[in-house]
């Protein structure tokens, strides 16, 4: 049954709600009674549940991750973006590692070299894209003797007894040193602090 617009309202004190003012008093004894108003988001709980909507919505909550304590709202974007041990992944070789490791590996890593096959001259990882938009393939004369010994033993192809992934195992063995190296300086620093 609709109320009509035309009858006169009052505000309730204690939830603030326009009450028809016919039952104002009878409305105020039950709202007084049965709710209250939460300190933090100013919406009226039922009193036998005021405790739990304060741990289900406003509690401070720790991070699964580092136990940082924060607001709630504010979990899904520190775990996101700001969390020292969200997992993120190296620019160079995509490893896996804590964001508090990222920078220390990155050092070691982007100065790890790769050979270029347009120019034959090693590039360290973190000039890998630079490189790659400049340059052109032709061998500078600096140093051009060694890289023709080098280039002839290339085409020659790998020595007896030396599979040809041994650039990718090498690789992988480096990852794994520098993951290894990280994560003990990582162990050292905190018997530090």
């Amino acid at each position: 049954m609709a109320v009509a617009s035309d009858q006169a309202t009052s505000i309730c004190s204690h939830c603030d709600r326009a009450i028809p003012s016919t039952i104002i008093d009878l409305h105020f004894a039950h709202c007084s009674r049965n709710l209250e108003k939460c300190k933090i988001c100013e919406d009226m709980v039922p009193k036998k549940f005021a405790e739990e909507h304060f741990l289900s919505t406003h509690a401070p909550v720790a991070c699964s991750l580092c136990s940082e304590t924060m607001q709630r709202e504010i979990l899904a974007v520190h775990k996101g973006e700001n969390c020292p041990k969200r997992i993120v992944t190296c620019d160079y070789c995509e490893f896996p590692l804590p964001a508090i490791d990222l920078f220390d590996h990155q050092e070691v890593c982007g100065n790890r070299t790769e050979l270029c096959h347009l120019c034959s001259r090693y590039i360290r990882l973190r000039e890998r894209d630079v490189h790659e938009s400049r340059c052109n393939g032709i061998i500078s004369n600096v140093a051009e003797s060694s890289r023709n010994t080098h280039a002839a033993e290339r085409d020659r192809g790998p020595p007896r007894g030396q599979p040809q992934e041994f650039s990718n195992k090498r690789l992988l063995f480096t990852i794994a040193i520098t993951g290894i190296s990280v994560l003990l300086g990582s162990l050292l620093f905190q018997r530090k602090v």
